[in-house]
């Protein structure tokens, strides 16, 4: 599934940490897989949300992401779009900055 992992710290609240133990002993997982497998079903619910989408494009427009992140939200023939629309938008702003200086 995933190759690189990263460590991350956070706190829960103290039931839904039980919860999850709870559901780790039963599916014989680890804690690790069960919040793994529910932020990932949470992620593909809310990717499939337009306005999420939306704002996922205008991150990477306003330069807060990347195109790899963007295209792992709207896949990549729809991320190719956004970064040509983008060059074209870039380029129109360089050509009004320019203007500008006459």
């Amino acid at each position: 599934m995933y190759s690189m992992t990263t460590r991350v710290n956070f706190r829960l609240p103290d039931e839904l940490l039980e919860k999850a133990d709870v559901a780790a002993e039963v599916t014989h997982k680890n804690r690790t897989e069960i919040i793994v497998e529910a932020l990932q079903e949470y992620l593909e619910e809310v990717e499939d949300d337009e306005k999420f989408k939306e704002a996922v494009v205008e991150l990477y427009l306003d330069d807060q992401i990347s195109f790899e992140v963007l295209k792992e939200f709207i896949g990549r023939q729809d991320a190719e779009s956004v970064r040509a629309s983008k060059s074209i938008l870039d380029q129109g702003e360089d050509l009004a900055d320019e203007l500008a200086e006459l």
